[in-house]
Parts: structure tokens; sequence; C-alpha cells
């Protein structure tokens, strides 16, 4: 190829051409790898293929985000357990937001030394921000579950989220793809850390989930994702309908509205996730369970149970039949879900 004298000529075309080129490694290698995310922030880390056969449904959206994506590198993150098991929401929320930040710090760093070693990778966020633009369809570039637990850092348990072995399911995940092979990757467990207690049914508000394993995502989502989303848009509609400020207040209480505004104003709060908080799986959580289950249950779940708060469910749903009977106690509140089908 022929180049025109002035890019020749140019200063930066000289440094490059002058310097001594090093091409990235062929393969990565696991043992360096490992060592890089941990020293980066990570609590654990595994790894998986882009040919994993259990990951084959990732892959069309991972090679949009990532061409030529040869591997995935899982990451984890713990939390600290008593922050999440709180009564009080801005407690926990501050502990999942913290985690989700620190994660993708991590998830950052790593991704820099990778590129520095010649690799191309890419971080996609841990929780939010998303592809909004598909909403309500898939929005996340990545499903850090799946790669997680394909990876050998846990297996799902009835409520729906990963529990590490070590860590229980006081974890958050993230996911980096890099076009590069890694000379190992991790392989499922061969076991579940789920002890199928049935403890987050017992503390699920509005039944979301089942004894014999089903999950109602619509419940869930309704309730604990009340000021994201569709929960946001559901609000808003309230706002519109309303005829006046009176009749607005009439329909929303001002903790409510002051909820939402911190939700806008710093980050989206969560309603419950007491699954997560009551859960005692993990060789880190498990002792005070194994050693006192009904004081476990009377200081982890039974507050939990007792608090007073507003239950968000659909009209006519199994969530409104569930709370009302389950938490006569907790004032429900029947609310649109803000998707277009789900009203």
């Amino acid at each position: 190829m022929v180049h025109s004298p002035r890019l020749t000529d140019h200063p930066t075309v000289k440094a490059v051409r002058a310097r001594k080129r090093v091409g990235p490694a062929a393969v990565i290698d696991a043992d360096w790898l490992r060592a890089l995310c941990l020293a980066a922030g990570a609590d654990d880390v595994a790894f998986a293929s882009i040919d994993n056969p259990d990951l084959a449904s990732e892959r069309e959206h991972v090679e949009a985000a990532l061409p030529g994506t040869r591997s995935y590198i899982s990451l984890v993150v713990r939390m600290n357990r008593d922050n999440v098991r709180s009564v009080a929401r801005s407690v926990a929320n501050q502990e999942f937001h913290r985690s989700g930040e620190i994660i993708n710090e991590a998830a950052h760093r790593i991704t820099r030394a990778l590129q520095d070693a010649g690799h191309r990778a890419l971080n996609p966020s841990a929780t939010f921000p998303m592809e909004m633009d598909r909403y309500p369809g898939r929005i996340w570039v990545v499903a850090h579950k799946p790669v997680a637990v394909a990876a050998g850092l846990g297996v799902m348990g009835i409520h729906r989220n990963v529990i590490h072995p070590k860590f229980g399911n006081f974890i958050l995940l993230a996911t980096i793809l890099v076009d590069t092979t890694i000379s190992s990757y991790g392989a499922p467990l061969d076991y579940s850390p789920c002890l199928e207690c049935k403890l987050c049914v017992a503390a699920c508000p509005v039944g979301a989930i089942k004894k014999e394993g089903a999950f109602d995502f619509v419940a869930c989502s309704v309730h604990n994702y009340r000021e994201f989303m569709g929960g946001f848009t559901d609000w808003a509609q309230t706002v519109a309908d309303s005829e006046d400020a009176d009749d607005f207040r009439s329909r929303v209480s001002d903790s409510e509205n002051a909820s939402m505004w911190q939700s806008l104003s710093f980050k989206a709060n969560y309603k419950a996730a007491y699954c997560l908080a009551v859960c005692p799986a993990g060789e880190d959580v498990i002792e005070p369970y194994l050693d006192d289950r009904k004081g476990f249950m009377d200081l982890v779940l039974r507050p939990l149970q007792e608090k007073i708060e507003n239950l968000y469910v659909l009209p006519d749903s199994d969530a409104k039949a569930h709370a009302e009977r389950r938490f006569p106690h907790k004032p429900v509140k029947i609310v649109g879900s803000g998707i277009r089908g789900l009203e």
C-alpha cells in the first residue's frame, strides 16, 4: 500500500514504525489472568469459552457487543451480609449500589490491563445502566448469571440468584468479554450450594418464589422494581391521570414521592430483595443457621416479615392474594406494571 507523504512523515506514524512491535499473546494464561482479576478487586473469578454449549443463547449478543469474542471472564464481588439483611432499605440499597461500583471498577481495571496487553476487551455494566432502547425486551448486553454458572462460580438457587459455594448469594456478578482464548476454562459445580430451606419462599412478600421451584417474574418485578422502568412509567401515568394536586396526593403518598425522587436523584431503590437477605447457603454464611435455626430465623427472617411496608401488586393477581393472606399487616397497593400487555 502506498501512503501519502503527509501520512508517512507524520510524527505519530514515525513513532509507531520506529518502535519494536510485540503482538498480543495468542492464548491468555489463566493463572496470570486470575491474579490480575483478584488484584483488581474481584473476590473470585472464572472463565468460560464462547463455544460453551450452555451459553449458546448468549453468543449472538456478545458477538454484537464485541465482534470476535472468544472468552468470558466472570467476576464475583462480595457484599456485606448484615447490610443486605437490614430492614432499613437505605442500608441494603447502598450495599447493592456500592458493591456494583466496586465490581464495575474492577472490571474496568482488568479491561484496561487486557487492552494494554494487546487484546480487545469489553466490560458491560454489572447492573444498570443497560440498553434501554430495547426495553421491554432484553436490555442487558450479557447475562451474568448463566456465565457465572457455566464457569463454575455457583449454581442458581430457587430464588433465581447465583449461590457461590463460599460466599453464598451475597455477591454481585460482572462479565468481561475478550477476543482471545484463555488457557483453561472453568466447569459447572457438581453440586448445588442451595439448601432448599425455602426461607426465600417465606421471606418474599409477594409470593414470587414458589415452594415447588416456579418463579413469578411479574410479581417480583412489580414490587421490587417499583421505582425502575415499568414502575416508574406507572407512577408517571398516575401523575398524568390525576385531575389536580389533591387527586394525585390521594393516589401517591408523600413518602412514595420522596422515595421516587431519591431513586431519580441518586440510584433506584429495590423494595425487597429479601430472598437474598435470608439465604443461609455458602460456607462463610451457613454456621449460624446450622447452630440455631430458630435463632437464625428470629434474627434474619422475622424482622423482614414483620416490617410495615407497602406491597405493590397487580389487580386480581396471585401476588395480591398472597400478600393479603400471608402479610395482613402490610398495606397492599394496587398498581399497574407500566408495561404494555401486562396492565
